[in-house]
């Protein structure tokens, strides 16, 4: 390939395709003189590395045609999606891409000659999607996985590799083997390679979950909300760029930035550096010749390192594991030994290979290493044959849970219980759920294992692991099945399985309630209070007692059957305890969402919780402990009770406990309102819990005005509500009565209005149960018994005690009419 040179024109042959190129001596990057001559020379010598990266994917470009400028006087950019077809040429591959009211037609990276000729035009970037087109020239689902860690003002890129770090231990707690990329720009991504049975909205969902369990996890480093005013000295962390409509940087692109940068694939290892810095296409080219493409575990899956002593973490070697064993090693225990230091773990390291037998143990150990999760082992052959249960054993036949298959280990394992050390394979702390032993029904290798276990635990249990993958890279993939038909009386252990605990039917405490207030009655004391967010949905008490739950309302409801996800009590103590949240549904943004928590409520045959359950998630979001071992602990300061809550009770699945808000009292206000959420409570780091009590211990401070109601009648609406109800005529109790404060028309989903109305019919009366409604809303007004509580949204009461522009928010069905008070 030509450099230089003085000709404005000339011919060259890149593979078997003549392509005229230009101006090669033009300088595109001024502050370090790189020429357009230089530029083609890195792409077609790169070519070897990028293409694979993005071949098959459409390439929208980025053309600094006068060049990248300066930092001072930056080059004009053009962001160019479709193909000129009059100067695109022949050896182009390309596709089109219909859209709503358009159609685009891409080029595709297939060849070197491609790749020369977009550096010809100036086209620097090159951004691709994480899907490629399949042979019929349709979209297939993504094959790989991304996300983008951006500095905010004031972070560092050695503060992005931390979060990276932090990322790498979810995602490989995922099973995914992530790689990063120094972006070239400012930033890093991380990719991570998939088996293309997902769409491009559940992993885009599952990223953005990733998200949002970084930003939990150190909310002082991490955000996961776009918004560029939450960013000041923090890591964005991208998820979007998974959406199928959404492009990245393509690995081994140039940057068209001040100068020659590249996203550069990197080793877990340089990410370490304290020294590490964004690279220049010359470092990048020298790289490649030196150590290959460090990101090829990308396209081929194998993430178990590279050939410079760089390591991609346990998780290849706990998914391989399984496969080694299975090729036919003589040495069954050779990748366990391969994984662990004798001198380093406590665990059993025998020297030699295990020798065939015939017993039938098995062990489930609790391990709480990255992610807690369960280890399943089951003697077979002389080893442990061991499955990681993420979720543990099902205990519902219709809901099955993921097992992963991992390496054999060692008899002796199965009555290790202890700590392994920080940073070897599997560091953290074992517990020995149950064992026992199994009566074997089937094991047909690789393929299905049915067993009945007598344990201490699990006592004529019958489970079947079911192998899923349907290629190598879901060879680990497994099923644990609770089986619904048990095996006959001669055939099973001597106890049936432990019936389910009786629930207590004790008297739950009443929850402390906080008092309306403003920033300004803070003001002087601040520092004495802590500052929780508000949460925007269901308040309740939680009990866990001898293994069974039961979750009350404020106001007595018993909501166990309505929110059966809350059993993720069980799994986040090992205590009884008597806890105080909120029940919450997010939006996609991760916000509470009352609107929807409302798709949720009153619900409690099974049929229809489980329908509505797939639509709405709800979270617990658990923030102070009454009991704790039958001892009462409301006496207790706030503080004191919030070290023993974080002891207590821990994260997972439905249950999250969320964090305090480590500052001045302007910032949470100033962080509750960037969020999103409707206010925050301040609680008196010295208070009691007040059961059933408004303090001043506790002040909510709301940015939205919102007013409890009752509703006690409706209009008939007109045009596209004729037949159905126009708007609500509510009150508030006043003295002996109920006070009229207004009509709420808006703020309904139309499926409201047919439920509200069916509800409406079995509840009518003949009279107003209100005092003070205008004739003109009383005309044609359809009356019913006041006994439901709504809440609504309002701008500002009027001088006549009437609700301005109230718009509907969703029934409050852990309020009964009596509690409803004017907010002032």
């Amino acid at each position: 390939m030509a450099r230089g040179g003085k000709s404005s024109e000339q011919w060259v042959t890149v593979g078997a395709h003549r392509l005229k190129i230009t101006n090669l001596d033009k300088v595109i990057y001024p502050e370090t003189g790189t020429t357009k001559g230089e530029v083609l020379d890195y792409y077609a010598r790169i070519a070897p590395v990028l293409i694979p990266h993005a071949r098959d994917r459409p390439a929208t470009r980025k053309r600094w045609v006068n060049g990248v400028g300066t930092d001072d006087a930056p080059g004009e950019v053009f962001f160019q999606k479709n193909l000129d077809p009059s100067s695109t040429p022949d050896f182009v591959t390309h596709r089109v891409i219909r859209h709503t009211s358009s159609a685009n037609d891409y080029p595709l990276v297939n060849n070197r000659a491609t790749l020369v000729w977009l550096a010809q035009i100036a086209a620097l970037e090159i951004h691709v999607p994480q899907w490629r087109f399949g042979r019929d020239g349709e979209p297939k689902n993504p094959d790989r996985f991304v996300i983008d860690l951006d500095p905010g003002p004031g972070v560092s890129l050695t503060e992005v590799a931390e979060v990276a770090r932090w990322a790498r231990a979810l995602l490989e707690g995922m099973g995914l083997a992530p790689l990063p990329v120094t972006s070239g720009s400012k930033g890093i991504h991380l990719y991570a390679r998939l088996d293309g049975r997902q769409s491009s909205k559940q992993v885009t969902a599952v990223a953005h979950e990733l998200a949002r369990a970084l930003e939990a996890d150190h909310p002082d480093e991490v955000v996961s909300d776009m918004k560029k005013t939450l960013r000041d000295g923090k890591v964005l962390v991208d998820w979007s760029q998974n959406n199928g409509n959404k492009t990245t940087i393509a690995p081994y692109s140039l940057r068209g930035r001040s100068h020659p940068t590249v996203a550069a694939p990197r080793t877990w290892r340089e990410l370490a550096s304290k020294s590490l810095r964004q690279l220049g296409f010359a470092e990048v080219l020298e790289r490649v010749e030196a150590r290959g493409d460090v990101l090829d575990p990308l396209r081929h899956g194998d993430a178990h390192g590279d050939a410079h002593g760089d390591t991609h973490g346990d998780t290849h070697a706990a998914e391989h594991g399984a496969e080694r064993a299975a090729e036919g090693d003589r040495d069954r225990l050779a990748t366990y030994r391969s994984m662990r230091d004798a001198a380093k773990t406590p665990e059993p390291v025998p020297a030699g290979a295990p020798t065939p037998g015939d017993g039938n143990s098995f062990v489930i150990q609790e391990h709480h290493a990255r992610r807690l999760h369960w280890d399943f082992r089951l003697e077979r052959d002389g080893v442990l044959v061991s499955w990681a249960l993420p979720k543990g054993v099902p205990t519902e036949t219709g809901k099955n849970h993921l097992a992963v298959h991992t390496e054999d280990h060692p008899l002796e394992y199965g009555g290790f219980a202890g700590d392994i050390p920080g940073g070897e394979y599997g560091a953290g702390h074992v517990d020995i759920w149950d064992a026992g032993s199994y009566r074997l029904e089937k094991w047909r290798e690789g393929k299905e294992v049915i067993v009945t276990l007598d344990g201490d635990r699990l006592r004529g249990v019958r489970l079947a692991l079911i192998h899923t993958g349907r290629g190598d890279a879901d060879a680990k993939n497994w099923l644990i099945h609770l089986m619904k038909d048990q095996p006959p009386p001669d055939a099973r252990t001597d106890a049936a399985p432990p019936p389910a605990r009786p629930r207590s039917t004790r008297a739950l405490p009443k929850p402390q309630l906080a008092t309306l207030g403003s920033t300004s009655d803070l003001a002087r004391h601040e520092e004495d209070y802590a500052f929780e967010m508000k949460w925007d949905g269901f308040r309740a008490i939680a009990e866990v007692s001898r293994g069974a739950i039961r979750v009350m309302s404020r106001n007595d409801l018993d909501l166990t059957a309505t929110f059966p996800e809350l059993s993720d009590l069980l799994r986040a103590v090992t205590v009884d305890v008597v806890l105080d949240g909120e029940i919450v549904a997010l939006d996609r943004s991760g916000r509470p969402d009352f609107g929807r928590l409302q798709q949720r409520a009153g619900l409690t045959r099974a049929a229809d919780v489980e329908r509505a359950r797939r639509e709405v998630a709800v979270q617990y979001l658990v923030f102070d402990i009454l009991e704790r071992d039958g001892e009462p602990l409301g006496q207790r300061p706030w503080r004191e009770r919030r070290r023993i809550l974080e002891q207590t009770v821990r994260s997972t699945g439905a249950v999250q406990v969320p964090p305090v808000f480590d500052g001045a009292l302007d910032a949470a206000v100033t962080s509750s309102r960037g969020l999103g959420l409707e206010g925050l409570v301040a609680k008196r780091r010295s208070g009691a819990y007040a059961a059933g009590r408004r303090s001043r211990d506790w002040i909510k401070i709301k940015h939205n005005r919102t007013q409890e109601v009752v509703v006690a009648g409706w209009r008939p609406g007109n045009g596209s509500r004729a037949g159905r109800i126009g708007s609500l005529l509510v009150g508030v109790p006043e003295g002996d009565g109920i006070r009229y404060v207004g009509r709420v028309g808006t703020g309904f989903r139309e499926r409201d209005l047919d439920e509200m109305l069916a509800r409406f019919e079995r509840m009518s009366r003949a009279t107003s149960p209100l005092d003070g409604v205008p004739s003109a809303d009383a005309r044609d007004a359809h009356w019913v018994r006041p006994e439901l509580v709504g809440e609504v949204e309002f701008a500002e009461w009027t001088s006549g005690g009437r609700l301005r522009q109230p718009r509907w928010r969703g029934w409050r069905i852990d309020k009964a009419p009596a509690e409803v008070r004017v907010k002032s």
